[in-house]
């Protein structure tokens, strides 16, 4: 089958498209015919070998977590999938035995493996998982949509619905509004939640975007202070919560735009992993700072869910054909865009 894959780490130039072994499938998995792929920050940290990614080699790895396509083979003991189904693919395979697992934590599963860095991934043809990593879509879903979805909606899911448990009556604070998190953070505290959404950016276009897909408020943080501005805009009071998925940059600022009891949920650090926290105010403001990775098998079933009812509708900037993953990778690394960036094969 045709695929993109790194034989050693680098910069964009390391991927090659050509012909690798199509996966086989055991009892409990079914083989996709790959009809889109999302771009994650991940797969240019792969691709890198940065932030814990460092990869022995050979065999060569296929990058690639987020897809959806068409089953076309399912295994003996595969139920719940026939083949001809379209499908989204949550890419985090946990191990389904461990104590977490067993409760429905499986979020917190230590053994799992991720596509696209610990074992072969989807930027091919064709791709294996096991059936419960495999999410019937919708017709009126394209393969695009569904392919933008796990790794963005997933973390802000499980942050603002279950541990954030943000109100309708509430206000959030979703920071760098352009990316895939942002847009999905922006569409599930406003269309599931309907809570008050404040959002930042860097630019006026993307401003007008991100008020478009829903978000009440935007702060241009090239030009405007991020919690002077909150503070105008809450009369005062702070924000309920605030979506991080950048890290050290604005972490002062957001933190600083909390209300009493307010919480910070951080599920990503592209701009760093250091920040410094003042525990003075954690303690008086009664503030609740936590992390989240990626969900549980039953966030997936709700995202998909609310999916296909039109409820969420993950924003798309570009899409390339696959034997292009080097140009998207570098649109990526630019950061001019807003939504993901998808692969075609």
């Amino acid at each position: 089958m045709k695929a993109v894959f790194i034989e050693g780490h680098g910069g964009p130039e390391v991927l090659r498209y050509g012909q690798r072994p199509e996966p086989a499938i055991a009892d409990h998995e079914v083989k996709v015919r790959v009809r889109a792929v999302a771009l994650n920050r991940l797969d240019t940290y792969v691709r890198a070998g940065v932030r814990g990614q460092r990869k022995q080699f050979p065999p060569p790895l296929i990058l690639g977590g987020d897809s959806a396509g068409e089953v076309v083979s399912v295994g003996d003991r595969v139920t719940t999938l026939q083949v001809g189904q379209r499908v989204v693919i949550n890419p985090r395979i946990s191990c389904g035995t461990c104590s977490f697992c067993l409760s429905g934590d499986d979020d917190l599963c230590s053994s799992f493996r991720f596509l696209g860095s610990d074992a072969d991934g989807s930027y091919a043809e064709f791709v294996s998982v096991p059936a419960a990593n495999a999410y019937p879509i919708a017709d009126q879903v394209s393969f695009q949509e569904a392919a933008a979805v796990p790794t963005v909606y997933l973390p802000i899911w499980n942050m603002l619905i279950r541990k954030a448990q943000l109100k309708p009556w509430e206000t959030v604070l979703v920071l760098s509004a352009s990316a895939g998190v942002g847009t999905a953070a922006i569409q599930v505290a406003k269309n599931i939640i309907g809570a008050r959404v404040i959002a930042t950016t860097s630019s006026q276009e993307k401003a007008a975007r991100a008020l478009e897909l829903g978000a009440d408020h935007v702060i241009n943080y090239t030009s405007e202070d991020i919690t002077a501005r909150v503070k105008e805009l809450t009369e005062g009071q702070g924000v309920d919560a605030v979506v991080d998925h950048v890290g050290a940059q604005f972490f002062e600022a957001a933190y600083n735009s909390l209300k009493r009891g307010g919480r910070y949920g951080v599920c990503g650090v592209t701009t760093g992993y250091q920040a410094q926290l003042q525990l003075g105010t954690l303690f008086t403001k009664q503030l609740r700072v936590f992390g989240v990775y990626m969900g549980s098998k039953e966030d997936m079933r709700q995202i998909v869910e609310m999916l296909n009812q039109g409820k969420i509708k993950p924003v798309i900037h570009q899409t390339f054909p696959l034997n292009q993953a080097a140009e998207a990778h570098r649109a990526m690394e630019g950061r001019s865009f807003f939504g993901k960036l998808v692969l075609t094969p």
